[in-house]
């Protein structure tokens, strides 16, 4: 979910495509930064995702309440949107480099405490909840920045900007796959109390090769310099003028908020219920996230080699439509397991085109001395659903049974991929070329303004497709 681009205009139409802002530049191929960045994004979100496996079984197992442990990830979730939508000035400010840093070192210090403190008996459920917020808190803003570094690193790589995305995409993809395996095989190996550890480390790593390897990026040479107004409130609302005025970006992001509420209720209520309904047991939802996430790898890795020559439109409509509608369908009509497996491989392929795309979109759209406000709040709207998914599935199920649910979210999740691209400024998500780059404020999308703001900017999430 990780989206920024301005229309492209006439060049691409003829089909002669003229060098394009974020094509490879001449000089030195320097693969440290991709490499970098690459290597921290696996570190912190593989942290994340055992952590998400890890921690609940903590506190199942040593609280023995099943509310208690719903109530630790809800803890964790909301700071992290919250700090995640006001961290962006600050970012901007600061540089990305320095709240990637100190944002992972926080989380290192907040989950190491928690067993520290467990050992020695001083560990209590509300001194808990508080070490998750910090982390919550910490980790929205440092995963935020690292994904300013994309556009500079890739330029620096001398590749096309949808290889970085693509390949950032499938380590996304990657470390949701294996940090869960991970985390339950050292819970039940060791105990989850060795895989809090693991996740510190995992942290502490992520900080290292960020402050080893990364430099803050320096604004494009195609960009106009942007006029920089005082005062966090201010350089906040910029990011917000922005995101509200890019029409194109604000309906990504839109499309997004929804879809990702949606996957959440599928994911945490509808996904198990119809598990357990239909007799497939718990082993059937790992079946089904398991080749789901191993096909999007293989399409997002397809994404980095190729997606710079493909239709950007066309690939994001059908590679979301693939990716959300049918496994609704499969399920709602009882179709055997096989098939549904069959239906989510498809999908997967299809899902692993998405965030690619936005991503490439999304960082043309913005110019970078504000890329961490726009980028950040838009990713935290594109959040902003999630911690209420698990409402929203288990009231369905409540009012119209499972079938009746995933029909309706099903539908749902069509009106809210097909609605938004009836509209004419999704033909900006076409590649931008040198010619269409035009002074900050007054980039077009089909012919309307980008940005009235004085500086613009603004990001549909790279991660959340």
């Amino acid at each position: 979910m990780t989206s920024r681009h301005t229309a492209a205009q006439q060049g691409a139409d003829s089909g002669t495509r003229t060098p394009s802002p974020d094509a490879p530049a001449d000089g030195p191929r320097v693969l440290r930064g991709l490499v970098g960045m690459l290597s921290a994004n696996a570190a912190a979100l593989s942290a994340n995702r055992v952590l998400s496996i890890a921690l609940p079984w903590f506190v199942l197992t040593t609280t023995g309440s099943v509310g208690k442990t719903g109530l630790v990830a809800f803890c964790q979730i909301v700071p992290y949107v919250i700090a995640q939508a006001l961290a962006g000035p600050i970012i901007d400010r600061a540089g990305p480099k320095r709240i990637s840093v100190a944002g992972d070192l926080a989380s290192t210090v907040a989950t190491a405490t928690a067993p520290l403190l467990y050992l020695t008996g001083h560990l209590s459920f509300g001194l808990l909840l508080g070490l998750l917020a910090v982390v919550g808190a910490a980790d929205g803003p440092a995963n935020g920045a690292k994904g300013l570094f994309v556009p500079a690193a890739t330029r620096a790589a001398r590749v096309p900007l949808e290889r970085g995305t693509g390949l950032s995409a499938a380590v996304e993809r990657t470390a949701t796959t294996i940090g869960p395996a991970i985390a339950g095989v050292v819970v039940a190996s060791f105990g989850s109390l060795y895989a809090l550890w693991i996740t510190a480390c995992l942290f502490g790593v992520s900080a290292l090769v960020v402050s080893t390897t990364l430099s803050d990026p320096a604004p494009e040479p195609h960009e106009t310099p942007v006029e920089e107004t005082e005062g966090y409130l201010s350089r906040l609302r910029q990011g917000a003028v922005f995101l509200r005025d890019a029409k194109l970006l604000r309906s990504i992001v839109g499309m997004l908020a929804v879809t990702n509420l949606l996957d959440q209720a599928f994911m945490s209520v509808l996904l198990p219920v119809w598990a357990k309904e239909t007799g497939n047991g718990a082993e059937a939802v790992g079946l089904v996230v398991s080749v789901f996430a191993a096909t999007s790898i293989v399409a997002a890795l397809v994404a980095a080699g190729v997606g710079e020559r493909l239709p950007r439109r066309a690939v994001y409509l059908i590679g979301f439509t693939l990716g959300g509608v049918p496994r609704f369908v499969a399920m709602a009509t009882g179709a055997p397991l096989w098939l549904v497996l069959a239906v989510l491989a498809v999908g997967g392929l299809g899902s692993g085109f998405v965030n690619p795309i936005v991503g490439a979109v999304t960082y043309e759209l913005i110019p970078t001395p504000l890329l961490g406000r726009v980028k950040t709040l838009a990713q935290a709207v594109t959040w902003a659903g999630i911690p209420f998914g698990g409402l929203l599935g288990a009231g369905l199920v409540t009012v119209a049974g499972t079938s009746g649910a995933l029909w309706i979210v099903g539908g749902l999740y069509l009106v809210a991929i097909g609605v938004p691209a009836l509209n004419r400024e999704w033909a900006g998500m076409r590649k931008r070329t040198v010619s269409d780059a035009s002074p900050v404020g007054t980039m077009h999308e089909s012919g309307s303004t980008a940005g009235t703001a004085p500086v613009p900017g603004a990001e549909a999430a790279g991660a959340v497709a």
